[in-house]
Protein backbone atom coordinates (compact mmCIF):
# COMPACT_ATOMS: atom_id res chain seq x y z
CA UNK A 1 0.00 0.00 0.00
CA UNK A 2 1.09 3.07 -0.71
CA UNK A 3 2.84 5.04 2.53
CA UNK A 4 1.39 8.32 1.42
CA UNK A 5 -2.13 7.25 3.37
CA UNK A 6 -0.08 7.31 6.39
CA UNK A 7 0.83 11.10 6.37
CA UNK A 8 -3.43 11.56 5.04
CA UNK A 9 -5.57 10.23 7.98
CA UNK A 10 -7.27 8.19 4.77
CA UNK A 11 -6.97 4.71 3.82
CA UNK A 12 -8.03 1.80 1.37
CA UNK A 13 -9.91 -0.90 3.84
CA UNK A 14 -11.39 -4.28 4.08
CA UNK A 15 -14.79 -3.67 2.49
CA UNK A 16 -17.93 -6.07 3.59
CA UNK A 17 -20.37 -6.20 0.15
CA UNK A 18 -23.29 -8.01 0.36
CA UNK A 19 -23.12 -11.11 -2.18
CA UNK A 20 -25.90 -12.59 -4.17
CA UNK A 21 -28.88 -10.18 -2.57
CA UNK A 22 -31.39 -7.96 -3.85
CA UNK A 23 -29.74 -4.48 -3.80
CA UNK A 24 -32.73 -2.62 -3.47
CA UNK A 25 -33.59 -4.26 -0.07
CA UNK A 26 -30.55 -4.44 1.01
CA UNK A 27 -29.81 -0.45 1.10
CA UNK A 28 -31.96 2.10 3.43
CA UNK A 29 -31.15 5.47 3.84
CA UNK A 30 -28.89 7.61 6.61
CA UNK A 31 -30.74 6.62 9.72
CA UNK A 32 -30.75 10.43 10.70
CA UNK A 33 -33.49 10.95 8.13
CA UNK A 34 -37.27 10.83 8.13
CA UNK A 35 -36.71 11.16 12.05
CA UNK A 36 -40.61 12.54 12.26
CA UNK A 37 -41.81 10.34 9.74
CA UNK A 38 -42.74 7.12 11.03
CA UNK A 39 -44.29 6.38 8.05
CA UNK A 40 -41.47 7.04 5.81
CA UNK A 41 -39.67 3.76 8.12
CA UNK A 42 -42.72 1.54 7.88
CA UNK A 43 -42.75 1.77 3.88
CA UNK A 44 -39.06 0.57 3.87
CA UNK A 45 -40.38 -2.39 6.62
CA UNK A 46 -43.07 -3.46 4.37
CA UNK A 47 -40.35 -3.29 1.28
CA UNK A 48 -37.57 -5.47 3.14
CA UNK A 49 -39.74 -7.82 4.35
CA UNK A 50 -37.46 -10.59 5.51
CA UNK A 51 -34.56 -10.12 3.07
CA UNK A 52 -30.97 -9.58 4.06
CA UNK A 53 -31.13 -5.65 4.64
CA UNK A 54 -29.43 -2.94 6.06
CA UNK A 55 -32.51 -2.29 7.84
CA UNK A 56 -31.89 -5.25 10.31
CA UNK A 57 -28.33 -3.45 11.05
CA UNK A 58 -29.11 0.00 11.97
CA UNK A 59 -31.07 2.00 14.28
CA UNK A 60 -33.08 4.68 12.55
CA UNK A 61 -33.06 7.62 14.90
CA UNK A 62 -37.07 7.98 14.60
CA UNK A 63 -37.09 4.99 17.36
CA UNK A 64 -34.10 5.95 19.61
CA UNK A 65 -36.51 6.83 22.42
CA UNK A 66 -38.94 3.89 21.78
CA UNK A 67 -39.26 1.98 25.01
CA UNK A 68 -37.81 -1.17 23.95
CA UNK A 69 -34.67 0.80 22.56
CA UNK A 70 -32.29 -1.47 24.28
CA UNK A 71 -33.94 -4.63 22.78
CA UNK A 72 -33.81 -3.23 19.39
CA UNK A 73 -30.16 -2.78 19.64
CA UNK A 74 -29.24 -6.25 21.00
CA UNK A 75 -31.51 -7.23 17.55
CA UNK A 76 -29.20 -5.51 15.61
CA UNK A 77 -26.19 -6.65 17.00
CA UNK A 78 -27.41 -10.09 16.74
CA UNK A 79 -28.36 -9.83 13.29
CA UNK A 80 -24.91 -8.50 11.97
CA UNK A 81 -23.09 -11.76 13.78
CA UNK A 82 -25.69 -13.65 11.58
CA UNK A 83 -24.82 -12.30 8.90
CA UNK A 84 -20.70 -12.53 8.86
CA UNK A 85 -21.94 -16.05 10.00
CA UNK A 86 -24.14 -16.75 7.26
CA UNK A 87 -21.87 -16.03 4.84
CA UNK A 88 -23.89 -13.11 3.54
CA UNK A 89 -20.76 -10.71 2.99
CA UNK A 90 -17.78 -11.04 0.42
CA UNK A 91 -14.69 -9.22 1.44
CA UNK A 92 -13.03 -6.44 -0.81
CA UNK A 93 -9.62 -6.43 0.91
CA UNK A 94 -7.54 -3.07 0.67
CA UNK A 95 -9.47 -1.53 -1.52
CA UNK A 96 -11.31 2.10 -2.46
CA UNK A 97 -14.83 2.41 -4.30
CA UNK A 98 -15.83 5.04 -6.38
CA UNK A 99 -19.55 5.40 -6.20
CA UNK A 100 -21.61 7.48 -8.99
CA UNK A 101 -24.85 8.41 -7.13
CA UNK A 102 -28.20 9.36 -9.21
CA UNK A 103 -29.54 11.93 -7.39
CA UNK A 104 -33.23 12.76 -7.22
CA UNK A 105 -32.88 16.06 -9.11
CA UNK A 106 -31.21 13.68 -11.82
CA UNK A 107 -27.29 15.17 -11.04
CA UNK A 108 -24.73 12.63 -10.15
CA UNK A 109 -23.02 12.73 -7.37
CA UNK A 110 -19.04 11.36 -6.89
CA UNK A 111 -17.58 10.00 -3.77
CA UNK A 112 -14.95 7.58 -2.83
CA UNK A 113 -15.65 4.91 -0.23
CA UNK A 114 -12.38 4.25 2.07
CA UNK A 115 -11.48 4.18 5.72
CA UNK A 116 -10.12 7.44 8.07
CA UNK A 117 -7.85 6.59 10.64
CA UNK A 118 -9.85 8.70 13.48
CA UNK A 119 -6.57 9.33 15.55
CA UNK A 120 -6.21 12.16 12.62
CA UNK A 121 -9.98 13.25 13.89
CA UNK A 122 -10.49 15.66 16.32
CA UNK A 123 -14.63 17.32 16.39
CA UNK A 124 -12.58 19.95 19.15
CA UNK A 125 -12.98 23.79 17.61
CA UNK A 126 -10.25 25.02 16.85
CA UNK A 127 -8.40 21.74 16.01
CA UNK A 128 -5.66 21.53 13.46
CA UNK A 129 -6.52 17.93 13.00
CA UNK A 130 -6.53 16.59 9.04
CA UNK A 131 -9.99 15.72 9.39
CA UNK A 132 -12.33 18.08 11.33
CA UNK A 133 -15.93 18.71 12.04
CA UNK A 134 -17.82 21.45 10.36
CA UNK A 135 -20.15 22.31 12.94
CA UNK A 136 -20.56 22.34 16.71
CA UNK A 137 -20.63 18.45 18.22
CA UNK A 138 -23.12 18.40 20.98
CA UNK A 139 -21.54 15.80 23.11
CA UNK A 140 -24.81 14.32 24.09
CA UNK A 141 -26.15 13.25 21.47
CA UNK A 142 -23.34 10.52 21.18
CA UNK A 143 -24.26 8.17 24.02
CA UNK A 144 -27.09 6.30 22.47
CA UNK A 145 -25.26 6.43 19.16
CA UNK A 146 -22.39 4.68 21.43
CA UNK A 147 -24.69 1.95 22.32
CA UNK A 148 -25.18 0.60 18.80
CA UNK A 149 -21.72 0.74 18.47
CA UNK A 150 -20.09 -0.22 21.32
CA UNK A 151 -20.98 -4.05 21.04
CA UNK A 152 -20.88 -4.20 16.72
CA UNK A 153 -19.17 -6.07 15.16
CA UNK A 154 -19.35 -4.02 11.93
CA UNK A 155 -19.76 -0.66 10.99
CA UNK A 156 -22.02 0.63 8.24
CA UNK A 157 -21.23 4.35 6.85
CA UNK A 158 -23.22 7.30 6.60
CA UNK A 159 -20.76 10.27 6.98
CA UNK A 160 -19.50 12.21 4.15
CA UNK A 161 -16.52 13.93 4.63
CA UNK A 162 -15.56 16.97 1.91
CA UNK A 163 -12.41 17.50 -0.07
CA UNK A 164 -11.59 21.36 -1.26
CA UNK A 165 -10.19 20.00 -4.49
CA UNK A 166 -11.21 23.18 -7.30
CA UNK A 167 -8.89 21.52 -9.83
CA UNK A 168 -10.59 18.02 -9.41
CA UNK A 169 -7.42 15.73 -8.91
CA UNK A 170 -8.73 13.20 -6.57
CA UNK A 171 -11.99 11.95 -7.86
CA UNK A 172 -13.28 13.01 -11.34
CA UNK A 173 -9.84 10.96 -12.88
CA UNK A 174 -12.00 7.96 -11.91
CA UNK A 175 -15.39 9.14 -13.79
CA UNK A 176 -13.42 9.53 -16.82
CA UNK A 177 -11.88 6.16 -16.28
CA UNK A 178 -15.40 4.32 -14.82
CA UNK A 179 -16.23 2.21 -18.06
CA UNK A 180 -13.07 0.25 -17.61
CA UNK A 181 -13.00 -0.15 -13.86
CA UNK A 182 -14.88 -3.46 -12.08
CA UNK A 183 -18.12 -2.75 -11.70
CA UNK A 184 -19.40 -4.00 -7.87
CA UNK A 185 -23.02 -2.80 -8.08
CA UNK A 186 -25.72 -1.33 -10.03
CA UNK A 187 -28.56 -0.84 -8.94
CA UNK A 188 -31.83 1.56 -7.89
CA UNK A 189 -32.43 2.63 -4.25
CA UNK A 190 -35.25 2.52 -2.78
CA UNK A 191 -38.04 5.22 -1.55
CA UNK A 192 -36.88 7.37 -4.31
CA UNK A 193 -33.30 7.59 -3.59
CA UNK A 194 -32.28 7.24 -7.20
CA UNK A 195 -30.01 5.06 -8.56
CA UNK A 196 -26.23 3.66 -7.43
CA UNK A 197 -23.06 2.32 -9.25
CA UNK A 198 -19.94 1.35 -7.41
CA UNK A 199 -16.42 0.72 -9.11
CA UNK A 200 -13.43 -1.15 -7.64
CA UNK A 201 -9.98 0.76 -8.09
CA UNK A 202 -7.15 -0.55 -9.42
CA UNK A 203 -3.43 -0.40 -7.51
CA UNK A 204 -2.36 2.12 -10.31
CA UNK A 205 -5.44 4.11 -8.99
CA UNK A 206 -5.27 3.82 -5.68
CA UNK A 207 -1.58 5.06 -5.91
CA UNK A 208 -3.15 8.41 -7.76
CA UNK A 209 -5.37 9.05 -4.93
CA UNK A 210 -2.77 9.13 -2.52
CA UNK A 211 -0.84 11.16 -4.45
CA UNK A 212 -3.56 13.71 -5.46
CA UNK A 213 -4.80 14.29 -1.81
CA UNK A 214 -1.19 15.04 -0.60
CA UNK A 215 -1.07 17.82 -2.70
CA UNK A 216 -3.81 18.72 -1.21
CA UNK A 217 -2.37 19.50 1.86
CA UNK A 218 1.14 21.05 1.03
CA UNK A 219 1.80 24.59 2.08
CA UNK A 220 1.38 25.83 -1.21
CA UNK A 221 -2.52 24.66 -1.62
CA UNK A 222 -3.24 26.13 1.88
CA UNK A 223 -1.38 29.17 0.61
CA UNK A 224 -3.45 29.22 -2.61
CA UNK A 225 -6.79 28.42 -1.04
CA UNK A 226 -6.83 30.09 2.53
CA UNK A 227 -3.93 32.77 1.81
CA UNK A 228 -2.29 31.11 4.56
CA UNK A 229 0.81 29.45 5.54
CA UNK A 230 2.83 27.51 7.81
CA UNK A 231 -0.71 26.29 9.41
CA UNK A 232 -2.05 22.73 10.08
CA UNK A 233 -3.36 21.75 6.38
CA UNK A 234 -7.17 20.61 7.02
CA UNK A 235 -8.00 18.03 4.25
CA UNK A 236 -11.08 16.76 4.89
CA UNK A 237 -14.67 18.35 6.50
CA UNK A 238 -17.27 16.72 7.99
CA UNK A 239 -20.25 17.28 5.86
CA UNK A 240 -22.71 14.82 6.93
CA UNK A 241 -23.11 12.29 9.70
CA UNK A 242 -20.75 14.50 12.14
CA UNK A 243 -22.23 13.06 15.37
CA UNK A 244 -21.88 9.52 14.03
CA UNK A 245 -18.30 10.24 13.42
CA UNK A 246 -17.62 11.45 16.69
CA UNK A 247 -19.36 8.41 18.09
CA UNK A 248 -16.96 6.23 16.79
CA UNK A 249 -14.38 8.03 18.39
CA UNK A 250 -15.67 8.19 21.29
CA UNK A 251 -16.09 4.08 20.86
CA UNK A 252 -12.18 4.01 19.87
CA UNK A 253 -11.31 6.09 22.80
CA UNK A 254 -12.73 3.70 25.36
CA UNK A 255 -11.41 1.09 23.89
CA UNK A 256 -7.86 2.38 24.08
CA UNK A 257 -7.76 2.21 27.72
CA UNK A 258 -5.78 0.25 29.85
CA UNK A 259 -4.01 -0.49 26.27
CA UNK A 260 -0.22 0.31 25.23
CA UNK A 261 -0.20 2.46 22.19
CA UNK A 262 1.35 -0.88 20.20
CA UNK A 263 -2.06 -2.19 21.34
CA UNK A 264 -4.84 0.47 20.51
CA UNK A 265 -3.00 1.19 17.43
CA UNK A 266 -4.00 -2.14 16.07
CA UNK A 267 -7.53 -1.86 17.08
CA UNK A 268 -9.60 -2.18 13.76
CA UNK A 269 -11.89 0.26 15.73
CA UNK A 270 -9.05 2.94 15.33
CA UNK A 271 -10.55 3.54 11.52
CA UNK A 272 -14.55 4.25 9.96
CA UNK A 273 -15.49 3.71 6.81
CA UNK A 274 -16.53 6.88 4.72
CA UNK A 275 -17.90 8.43 1.82
CA UNK A 276 -15.21 11.03 0.42
CA UNK A 277 -16.40 13.60 -2.08
CA UNK A 278 -15.53 17.00 -3.13
CA UNK A 279 -17.04 19.75 -2.28
CA UNK A 280 -16.77 20.89 -5.73
CA UNK A 281 -19.27 18.60 -7.25
CA UNK A 282 -21.39 20.23 -9.15
CA UNK A 283 -24.31 18.07 -7.76
CA UNK A 284 -23.75 19.10 -4.24
CA UNK A 285 -25.70 22.19 -2.89
CA UNK A 286 -25.86 23.74 -0.24
CA UNK A 287 -29.08 25.06 0.95
CA UNK A 288 -29.64 27.58 4.22
CA UNK A 289 -30.98 26.77 7.27
CA UNK A 290 -33.40 29.80 8.73
CA UNK A 291 -34.64 30.56 12.30
CA UNK A 292 -38.09 31.22 13.70
CA UNK A 293 -38.05 32.04 17.57
CA UNK A 294 -41.35 31.65 19.45
CA UNK A 295 -42.48 33.26 22.23
CA UNK A 296 -40.88 36.37 21.86
CA UNK A 297 -41.30 40.08 21.79
CA UNK A 298 -40.09 41.39 18.60
CA UNK A 299 -39.03 44.58 19.59
CA UNK A 300 -37.00 43.71 22.56
CA UNK A 301 -35.27 41.21 20.16
CA UNK A 302 -34.73 44.01 17.62
CA UNK A 303 -33.15 46.23 20.58
CA UNK A 304 -30.73 43.07 21.68
CA UNK A 305 -29.41 42.71 17.79
CA UNK A 306 -28.71 46.24 17.82
CA UNK A 307 -27.11 46.04 21.69
CA UNK A 308 -24.46 44.10 19.86
CA UNK A 309 -24.17 45.08 16.56
CA UNK A 310 -24.53 49.13 17.13
CA UNK A 311 -23.39 50.00 13.67
CA UNK A 312 -26.59 48.09 12.45
CA UNK A 313 -28.43 49.92 10.19
CA UNK A 314 -31.95 49.00 8.70
CA UNK A 315 -32.07 48.11 4.56
CA UNK A 316 -29.53 45.58 2.53
CA UNK A 317 -25.58 46.68 2.19
CA UNK A 318 -21.96 45.49 2.18
CA UNK A 319 -21.64 42.97 5.37
CA UNK A 320 -23.91 40.66 6.74
CA UNK A 321 -27.57 41.28 5.86
CA UNK A 322 -30.04 38.99 7.05
CA UNK A 323 -34.32 39.09 6.44
CA UNK A 324 -36.34 39.64 9.48
CA UNK A 325 -40.38 38.56 9.18
CA UNK A 326 -43.02 39.47 11.82
CA UNK A 327 -46.87 40.15 12.01
CA UNK A 328 -46.59 39.60 7.96
CA UNK A 329 -44.39 42.27 7.27
CA UNK A 330 -40.22 41.68 5.68
CA UNK A 331 -37.62 43.75 7.14
CA UNK A 332 -33.61 44.12 6.30
CA UNK A 333 -30.83 44.59 9.12
CA UNK A 334 -27.00 44.76 8.19
CA UNK A 335 -24.37 44.84 10.05
CA UNK A 336 -21.23 45.90 8.76
CA UNK A 337 -17.57 44.46 9.02
CA UNK A 338 -18.71 41.75 11.37
CA UNK A 339 -16.27 39.84 12.87
CA UNK A 340 -17.28 36.31 11.85
CA UNK A 341 -16.87 34.72 8.77
CA UNK A 342 -21.09 34.08 8.22
CA UNK A 343 -24.19 36.15 8.76
CA UNK A 344 -25.43 32.84 10.82
CA UNK A 345 -22.66 33.46 13.10
CA UNK A 346 -23.84 36.69 13.48
CA UNK A 347 -27.25 36.05 14.32
CA UNK A 348 -27.21 32.60 16.52
CA UNK A 349 -25.02 34.50 18.93
CA UNK A 350 -27.62 37.43 19.40
CA UNK A 351 -30.38 34.59 19.54
CA UNK A 352 -28.63 32.05 21.76
CA UNK A 353 -28.10 35.05 24.66
CA UNK A 354 -31.94 36.14 23.84
CA UNK A 355 -33.71 32.78 24.96
CA UNK A 356 -30.96 33.01 27.72
CA UNK A 357 -32.28 36.27 29.21
CA UNK A 358 -35.68 35.77 28.23
CA UNK A 359 -36.82 32.99 27.45
CA UNK A 360 -38.82 31.58 24.39
CA UNK A 361 -37.64 28.28 21.63
CA UNK A 362 -35.83 28.77 18.51
CA UNK A 363 -36.38 26.03 15.78
CA UNK A 364 -34.81 25.48 12.24
CA UNK A 365 -36.63 25.45 9.25
CA UNK A 366 -35.87 24.76 5.48
CA UNK A 367 -37.48 26.75 2.96
CA UNK A 368 -38.38 30.11 2.88
CA UNK A 369 -42.07 30.09 2.48
CA UNK A 370 -42.57 28.00 5.79
CA UNK A 371 -39.99 30.56 7.48
CA UNK A 372 -42.28 33.01 6.30
CA UNK A 373 -45.15 31.72 7.45
CA UNK A 374 -44.39 30.56 10.54
CA UNK A 375 -42.19 34.15 11.33
CA UNK A 376 -45.80 36.00 10.98
CA UNK A 377 -47.65 34.32 13.48
CA UNK A 378 -48.30 36.16 16.96
CA UNK A 379 -45.48 36.32 18.84
CA UNK A 380 -43.38 34.52 16.55
CA UNK A 381 -39.94 36.09 14.36
CA UNK A 382 -38.24 34.33 10.98
CA UNK A 383 -34.82 34.72 10.43
CA UNK A 384 -34.37 34.37 6.64
CA UNK A 385 -30.21 33.52 6.13
CA UNK A 386 -28.39 33.87 2.61
CA UNK A 387 -26.69 30.57 1.11
CA UNK A 388 -23.55 29.84 2.15
CA UNK A 389 -21.55 29.43 -1.13
CA UNK A 390 -19.53 25.83 -0.96
CA UNK A 391 -16.20 27.90 -1.33
CA UNK A 392 -16.81 29.60 1.99
CA UNK A 393 -17.14 26.41 3.87
CA UNK A 394 -13.05 25.39 4.27
CA UNK A 395 -11.93 29.10 4.67
CA UNK A 396 -14.46 29.57 7.55
CA UNK A 397 -13.47 26.32 9.25
CA UNK A 398 -9.98 27.54 9.22
CA UNK A 399 -11.01 30.86 10.25
CA UNK A 400 -13.44 30.31 12.89
CA UNK A 401 -12.90 26.75 14.23
CA UNK A 402 -16.45 25.29 13.39
CA UNK A 403 -19.55 26.85 11.54
CA UNK A 404 -22.86 27.84 14.27
CA UNK A 405 -25.10 25.12 14.57
CA UNK A 406 -27.66 23.91 11.82
CA UNK A 407 -25.73 26.59 9.32
CA UNK A 408 -26.36 24.10 5.89
CA UNK A 409 -28.32 21.17 4.66
CA UNK A 410 -26.35 19.31 1.95
CA UNK A 411 -29.38 18.08 -0.74
CA UNK A 412 -32.65 16.21 0.19
CA UNK A 413 -33.28 13.74 2.76
CA UNK A 414 -33.45 10.63 0.18
CA UNK A 415 -30.50 11.88 -1.40
CA UNK A 416 -28.58 11.39 1.89
CA UNK A 417 -26.11 8.50 1.87
CA UNK A 418 -27.38 5.15 1.93
CA UNK A 419 -25.89 2.60 3.79
CA UNK A 420 -24.33 -0.46 1.35
CA UNK A 421 -20.86 -1.17 2.11
CA UNK A 422 -19.73 -2.26 5.49
CA UNK A 423 -16.20 -2.80 7.73
CA UNK A 424 -15.51 -5.23 10.51
CA UNK A 425 -14.57 -3.31 13.52
CA UNK A 426 -13.52 -6.17 16.07
CA UNK A 427 -10.81 -8.91 15.57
Amino acid sequence: MNKKFDKLGFYPADILLPKGQDMTKWAVVACDQFTSEPEYWQAVEEKVGDAPSTLRLILPEANLKAPNVDEYIENINDSMKKYLADGVFETLPDSLIYIERQQSDGKIRHGLIGMVDLDAYDFTPGSGALIRATEGTVLDRIPPRAKVRRNAPIELPHVMLLIDDPDKTVIEPLTAAADTMEKVYDFDLMQNGGHIRGFKLSDKQIDAVANALEGLTTDAAMEKKYNVSGVAPLLFAVGDGNHSLATAKACYEEQKKGKTPEEYLALPARYALVEVVNNHDDALQFEPIHRVLFGVDHQKFMDAFRAAYPNAYEGKGDGHTIEFVWNGESHFITVPDPKVQLAVGTLQSVIDQYLKDNGGEVDYIHGDDVTRELGSKPGNMGFLLPAMGKEQLFKTVMADGVLPRKTFSMGHAQDKRYYIEARKIVK
